[in-house]
């Protein structure tokens, strides 16, 4: 009988290493310090990127399937809720020269 070449299961210590599709496609947050304070970041990829949003920087429309930047306040006074509520969709370029 030939030899099969499929695996035949899970290797040990291989959960580390799989690649989780939610996190692929929403990006990695992160905290970046700005002028006016310090932002949650979080890159949303084109294929996440489902709804026309407006850029604060440019004050141009983003459209869907372009990857962009999702900010909110880290160190807002109101709380994370609000923070939240209030996040804006940047385009990469406008966010990264934000002062």
């Amino acid at each position: 009988m030939p030899r099969s070449n499929r695996p035949r299961g899970r290797r040990p210590g291989e959960d580390e290493n799989e690649i989780d599709l939610s996190r692929a496609l929403l990006g990695r947050l992160s905290t970046e310090s700005k002028r006016d304070g310090v932002w949650n970041v979080q890159p949303l990829a084109a294929a996440s990127a489902t709804k026309y949003y407006l850029c604060p920087g440019c004050g141009l429309e983003i459209a869907p399937g372009v990857a962009h930047t999702v900010t909110w306040r880290a160190d807002g006074l109101m709380g994370e809720q609000n923070d939240l509520a209030d996040r804006r969709h940047w385009h990469l370029h406008c966010w990264r020269i934000k002062a």
